[in-house]
């Protein structure tokens, strides 16, 4: 099994970056404007639709809101399997750090994945400045 395994600072504080986060139907609004477009969230489940086309179906399988991690697995896709669980940090009262670790098989996903989890950590780390820089949510 590959893990991929991505860490980024924002200049945001940590509470913004979870509310967001935590916001599980809205990753195309308020965490990875871009990278995602649509997500639809149905119970514990959530379609995600990507920029490039691709569009998996992911179920939450924790929000820890007492150590601000989510967890979730692909249960539609191309990997026989992909976990992942994104937990933030504070770093200081204006600055926090994501941790972002994936877990796939096939290994041969693990490039393609990285590749996509790469262009989410910078849509991340730009909506999230970007809408605290602008005082909103989104």
């Amino acid at each position: 099994m590959s893990s991929i395994y991505r860490q980024l600072e924002i200049d945001v504080p940590a509470d913004h970056v979870w509310s967001a986060l935590a916001d599980v139907g809205a990753l195309h609004t308020r965490l990875v404007q871009g990278f995602v477009v649509d997500t639809k969230l149905e119970g514990n489940e959530r379609l995600v639709t990507f920029a490039n086309g691709m569009a998996v179906t992911e179920r939450i399988v924790s929000l820890d809101q007492a150590n601000m991690r989510l967890s979730y697995t692909v249960i539609a896709g191309r990997a026989s399997h992909h976990h992942a669980a994104v937990q933030v940090h504070p770093l200081s009262s204006s600055r926090c750090r994501v941790v972002w670790v994936t877990d796939v098989l096939p290994d041969e996903l693990a490039g393609p994945i990285g590749e996509m989890v790469n262009a989410g950590v910078a849509a991340m780390k730009r909506t999230l400045e970007t809408s605290y820089l602008h005082g909103s949510d989104a």
